[in-house]
């Protein structure tokens, strides 16, 4: 039920019933997981600042200090605040969930509750924690280690599928003339862009992340791969021109003082997507994925304007190959 991820996951299970508390952690430590327990509130407080968890599994009806104060108190603490709380209770009204939600809690389980749906929900619960704590700040997208293991994951299972690598073609000359608050703009439209295609002509299994800067990854099955990349092409360069001011999108390029103090001239804004496919199994490591993918983006790069860049196999070369215009 818990896989992978249980592995020094640490939960604190505070309930004011012993043998709750008993039951509780017999199950979660037979799922992997490392469990402490506490009787009340205040020792519930004590416990996170000695060693803080990397989930709570919080009573809401017990002496000393309820687990809505516990709740507030954690979540009002800079240090403490990430920490996710599960609400545990007997109390299942609208009123009670909803003053748990508002007090900072992330999920809700009523008493009596099954094993099974238990775990279920501390999984997610955690997966979706290590998830934000990886997420790029800017974007909110998954980052490296999310992507990775993307990646690994469908390496290890032998499922079909496209990598796509998508980045800003003229970027930092954009960013050293307009600056770092528009070159946020930017990223932040690009990272739209990219979902907004995935969610309209990608499936339900397709996955983006956000590597950093201006780079972006896709990854989806190889038959989506093309409409996905026409989508991201369309819509960016519809959507990027807003973000120049009129003499220079009239103008079509800006120009931008080097450090020899000779003025260079920089197209507008494009996008380049390389698209890496293993139909056939023949990749087998996440860095030959990288590889490829960092040598078709040069490729693209020396073409004008936003484009897509496939690769194909020729006596066991890399051979850049096809480009996608916008319609």
């Amino acid at each position: 039920m818990s896989g992978p991820l249980a592995l020094n996951q640490r939960i604190l299970v505070v309930d004011d019933e012993e043998h709750i508390r008993k039951i509780v952690k017999f199950q979660l430590e037979k799922a992997g997981y490392t469990v402490e327990t506490v009787e009340d509130g205040m020792k519930a407080l004590e416990a996170v600042e000695k060693a803080p968890p990397d989930l709570i599994l919080l009573d809401l009806m017990m002496p000393k200090m309820d687990g809505y104060e516990v709740c507030k108190r954690l979540k009002g603490n800079y240090q403490t605040s990430h920490i996710p709380i599960i609400m545990v209770t007997a109390k299942t009204n609208l009123e009670d969930k909803l003053q748990g939600f508002e007090g900072g809690a992330n999920d809700y389980i009523a008493k009596p509750f099954a094993i099974s749906e238990l775990l279920l929900r501390v999984r997610n619960v955690l997966q979706w924690s290590q998830l934000q704590r990886q997420a790029n700040p800017l974007t909110g997208l998954p980052g490296n280690i999310a992507i990775e293991r993307q990646i690994e994951r469908r390496l290890s299972n032998g499922s079909e599928f496209a990598f796509m690598y998508a980045d800003i073609d003229h970027f930092k000359a954009f960013n050293d003339y307009y600056g770092y608050r528009r070159g946020d703009e930017a990223i932040k439209l690009t990272a739209e862009v990219i979902v907004e295609a995935v969610r309209e002509v990608g499936g339900s299994e397709d996955f983006v992340g956000h590597i950093g800067g201006d780079d972006f990854v896709v990854v989806t099955t190889p038959e989506n791969s093309e409409p996905i990349a026409r989508k991201i092409v369309s819509l960016f360069d519809e959507r990027i021109v807003h973000l120049f001011d009129k003499e220079d999108l009239e103008r079509g390029y800006v120009e931008v003082i080097n450090r020899k103090g000779i003025v260079d001239r920089f197209p507008l804004l494009t996008i380049t997507i390389a698209v890496v496919t293993d139909k056939h199994g023949k990749i087998d490591h996440v860095a030959k994925i990288s590889d490829i993918a960092s040598e078709l983006k040069r490729y693209g790069k020396t073409l004008d304007g936003s484009v897509v860049v496939r690769e194909r196999r020729r006596n066991g070369q890399t051979m850049p190959v096809g480009r996608i215009e916008n319609d």
